[in-house]
């Protein structure tokens, strides 16, 4: 083959894998390990949001994943390689918990750029010499510098300055025109993992990482154009990233990847069965529900000064006297949500939740479906607050199941003037001892379970519906007027 012929190739083999993250880890992974790497969806999806980084349209980026799901390869290591290989003069600081962890990374970047490979393709070489785990160069005049979180970061920043985009890699403009523009991307701050798992639950600990990205890290950019990318599994509430999405909520893009999703028919799926069957998943779960929440679904729950602690769960309703009862709670401002709940009350003292309606909807959606929900499930008494509108509430919900031809349940209609936060706090132990949901409630009804775990014993709730009515299946147990069946 002709010299020139050969170069044609490698122009676009060298094209073909700086065209997305994806194609670049598709082929320098198995060159560097002997082993292809297994992409899964999150994967794709993950590649697709770098790229976006590489093309300058995400600048702040964060993303959430469980751990040991691969983002350390592909973020902090595959992404940064790439970098060099688009542009050799890229500027990177990767920062992590543990800065023995971004130097085993920093090493293995390294010797990706020095691969046979990459240096067959790209023209990125590290400068001789001066290098160490911490710091290095390339002769192009970029490099990385890797570190703790808490580290020292002194004399290094983070892509080019503005002075620097018209100039840098001047030299190899010819060989990359067709597939670098200079202007687009110079480097990048990575940070994976800024904080250990178990110091996350240190108000200290947590509140000293997120005032040194705002001291230190944020200001380690040379341009404003230069992007911030955040990879880790959720830790707390108050992590980095839930102080970063507060803060700025409009200025950060995130990528959030729970470890199991529902699909289109209500059916759980495993993110990566190639790391966690369903049925593993749920086991985590099982063993520490706060830790499956937080690091794998990536839905941080407040430990701390939670109203309720656990909650019973139930597969099959048990045989036993019982009765069949609603409770609802209407919605009182346009904030509110409706929720109605039914239940079949035994004569133990045991609630067990048949259904549940938990919706901001308007009344012309909800007292159709309440009445609907309670027709199905045979529902001999409705208990349903009056405040607000309640009552005309009731009534249509009534007229509703008339026209369904039934005639049985009875609507009982009364106005609650108890202190709402001191009846939730009064029978959060009698919630918790005695009212059993079905064990998929957590998927059946997402919306009333976050709500219900996340209620805080002080300080402000976004929604108390949930728990308002929930602690109305207590105050009315053993209520007057009821017909008793038996399920057997």
């Amino acid at each position: 083959m002709a010299r020139n012929e050969q170069e044609i190739l490698r122009m676009a083999y060298r094209q073909l894998m700086t065209s997305s993250t994806k194609r670049f880890t598709e082929k320098m992974f198995p060159h560097m390990h002997k082993t292809p790497f297994i992409f899964g969806k999150h994967h794709d999806l993950i590649c697709e949001y770098l790229d976006k980084v590489f093309a300058g349209e995400i600048v702040k980026l964060i993303i959430n994943i469980a751990p040991r799901y691969g983002k350390t390869e592909l973020v902090s290591k595959q992404f940064i390689a790439d970098g060099f290989a688009i542009n050799p003069a890229s500027k990177f600081i990767h920062l992590s918990y543990s800065g023995s962890l971004t130097m085993e990374n920093s090493m293995e970047i390294k010797d990706i750029i020095s691969s046979p490979l990459f240096r067959h393709l790209f023209s990125a070489r590290v400068r001789p010499g001066r290098d160490t785990k911490a710091k290095w160069d390339t002769i192009q005049g970029g490099g990385l510098y890797a570190t703790s979180t808490l580290g020292q970061i002194t004399g290094f920043g983070a892509g080019a300055t503005d002075a620097e985009d018209g100039e840098v890699n001047e030299s190899a403009l010819d060989e990359y025109s067709a597939i670098f523009n200079p202007n687009k991307f110079t480097g990048a701050i990575v940070i994976d993992d800024p904080i250990r798992p178990e110091d996350a639950l240190s108000d200290v600990v947590r509140e000293q990482v997120n005032r040194r990205f705002e001291t230190t890290i944020r200001n380690r950019v040379n341009s404003r154009r230069t992007p911030i990318i955040i990879v880790c599994q959720r830790t707390h509430e108050n992590d980095l990233c839930g102080y970063l999405m507060n803060l700025e909520p409009d200025e950060w893009t995130v990528l959030s990847i729970p470890a199991i999703s529902i699909d289109e028919n209500g059916n759980e799926q495993a993110l990566w069965p190639h790391k966690h069957t369903l049925e593993e998943l749920h086991k985590i779960e099982a063993a520490n529900p706060f830790v499956f929440d937080t690091q794998y679904m990536q839905d941080p729950t407040p430990i701390e000064g939670l109203m309720y602690a656990s909650f019973k769960t139930y597969q099959t309703l048990p045989v036993g006297d019982h009765i069949i009862k609603n409770y609802t709670d209407t919605a009182d401002t346009g904030s509110d949500r409706l929720c109605s709940i039914d239940y079949a009350e035994f004569t133990t003292g045991e609630c067990y939740v048949l259904d549940i309606l938990y919706t901001d909807k308007p009344m012309e959606y909800t007292e159709p479906e309440t009445a609907r929900m309670m027709n199905k499930d045979n529902v001999s008494i409705a208990n349903i607050e009056s405040n607000n509108g309640g009552r005309g509430f009731a009534r249509n919900v009534e007229r509703n199941l008339r026209l369904m031809g039934n005639d049985k349940t009875v609507i009982q209609w009364f106005t609650q003037t108890k202190n709402k936060q001191s009846r939730i706090f009064t029978h959060s132990a009698a919630v918790q001892n005695t009212v059993y949901f079905p064990e998929d409630w957590k998927t059946r009804w997402p919306a009333y379970y976050n709500a219900m775990k996340s209620y805080r014993k002080e300080g402000r709730n976004k929604h108390d519906d949930a728990p308002d009515a929930t602690t109305g299946l207590i105050e009315k147990k053993f209520s007057a007027g009821r017909s008793r069946c038996s399920r057997t």
